[in-house]
């Protein structure tokens, strides 16, 4: 039997999926504030003294706990070391495309994941067109004629974040470069988009409440951190066992 931490809020992809569906909007603070602990994660992997190599970085796999805290899981296709793969890991739209040639996994391939949920955080688009036009080479051609602009999320798109979200479509850029080598390391990946995301531009934008079937998530306190909770109609979000159980059913991976 394994038995994990209960994370309330399901996961980064139903995030971005119940974004794109209009559902509410995610600011581009709170963005880069879950981007900024997941970095934080995977760069304190790669530190460790025998390094863990995720393998498989992706949206599904970043859970949100309670106040849309960040927490990296699924180390299904993680290694310690960066022999060759028996077999190829990861997943489409994600995977590393010096990967594909040796089946080496590598920290740097973590990194390359990383860049594009920057992106999907950036544009709102999914990492693989119905054309099977992958995301990241749409916004390299994109950076290098000028017109990345067009590809933003236009909910995070304004006049005041824009010199934030060049920092990050330039930071994207990187952690996709090839070769692999030529990519930063994932502790200064996290630092610079912890640096974003604590800017005071981002500060002076709290996020606003969030509604999911019909379960609001209210801002709690004042301090920089968002702090969320659930509740139902009039509630004090104190709930008996019987509602604790229909939630844990509805919202347990």
């Amino acid at each position: 039997m394994l038995v994990y931490e209960f994370v309330e809020n399901r996961t980064l992809q139903e995030l971005l999926d119940l974004q794109r569906s209009k559902r509410f909007c995610v600011t581009l603070g709170t963005r880069l504030r879950i981007t900024a602990e997941s970095a934080d994660a995977l760069g304190h992997l790669h530190s460790l003294p025998h390094p863990i190599l995720h393998g498989d970085v992706k949206p599904a796999n970043i859970l949100l706990a309670e106040g849309l805290v960040a927490k990296v899981s699924d180390f299904g296709c993680s290694t310690i070391d960066e022999k060759t793969q028996a077999v190829l890991k990861g997943t489409s739209g994600y995977i590393d495309p010096e990967y594909l040639l040796e089946y080496q996994l590598t920290a740097k391939n973590d990194v390359y994941s990383f860049g594009v949920i920057l992106l999907e955080l950036l544009t709102g688009k999914r990492p693989l067109s119905k054309e099977s036009k992958t995301l990241a080479s749409m916004f390299h051609e994109a950076m290098a004629e000028g017109t990345f602009l067009e590809l933003l999320d236009s909910e995070i798109a304004d006049e005041a974040s824009m010199g934030v979200l060049r920092q990050v479509a330039v930071l994207a850029i990187q952690c996709l470069a090839l070769p692999g080598t030529a990519r930063p390391a994932m502790s200064q990946v996290a630092e610079e988009v912890r640096r974003l995301a604590l800017s005071d531009k981002m500060q002076q934008c709290p996020q606003p409440a969030l509604v999911l079937e019909g379960l609001s998530f209210s801002v709690m306190g004042s301090t920089g951190t968002t702090s969320l909770m659930y509740t139902e109609g009039n509630s004090s979000g104190v709930y008996d066992l019987e509602k604790k159980t229909v939630m844990s059913t509805e919202f347990a991976r």
